[in-house]
């Protein structure tokens, strides 16, 4: 499915996130090594419950003992037990690394996006799983409900509380910014999709 993972690693302490465990356990934990071989893996982060998004959790939460996060609403749907269950608005900390979850409901009722401010040393990085690509937001198979919902919420707490540079970095496919989107929210909400 061309998933794109995420590894976070705090240059103080080492320990590292990882944002969507989708496919090829060895792959990614060969990341982490790489990422930093003296490094920990600390937490695991599941932007939603969707099979693409959890094939290699289990094996990579065996492997290295992370603790697990999720969309509360999604958390009851993962391979494995949940250890947090986020909420719109929480922070979550891996060593210096503080990345804000926020939700965005409508590709599943638990979806969420990390936002991984730059702090004055660059732009925003939001991790958005499905919520949000280059060209529209995620899949909602038609559902009129779960696209407003999705587009209202994408509108609302990304492209209104994020800068245009702020980089974009969706669960499928390239990078984009919220910059290069933002012209096209109207043209999204008239297709319907």
């Amino acid at each position: 499915m061309d998933n794109v993972a995420y590894l976070l690693t705090c240059r103080r302490t080492r320990e590292q996130l990882l944002v969507d465990a989708a496919a090829e356990p060895g792959a990614l934990l060969e990341l982490v090594r790489a990422g930093d071989p003296g490094g920990r893996l600390a937490l695991v982060v599941t932007t939603h419950r969707h099979h693409d998004h959890v094939g290699a959790l289990a094996e990579v939460v065996a492997a290295t003992g992370a603790a697990t996060a999720a969309g509360e609403d999604d958390a009851d749907h993962l391979p494995v037990p949940v250890d947090r269950r986020l909420r719109h608005g929480d922070v979550l900390e891996v060593g210096d690394v503080r990345a804000r979850v926020v939700h965005l409901r409508g590709h599943t009722p638990g979806s969420v996006a990390l936002v991984l401010p730059g702090g004055g040393q660059g732009p925003d990085h939001v991790f958005t799983g499905d919520s949000l690509f280059p060209g529209g937001v995620g899949n909602t198979r038609g559902d009129a409900a779960a696209f407003a919902s999705l587009l209202g919420d994408v509108t609302e707490r990304l492209f209104g509380e994020l800068a245009d540079d702020a980089v974009v970095h969706p669960g499928h496919g390239a990078p984009t910014t919220i910059g290069a989107e933002r012209p096209h929210l109207g043209r999204w909400r008239e297709r319907g999709w």
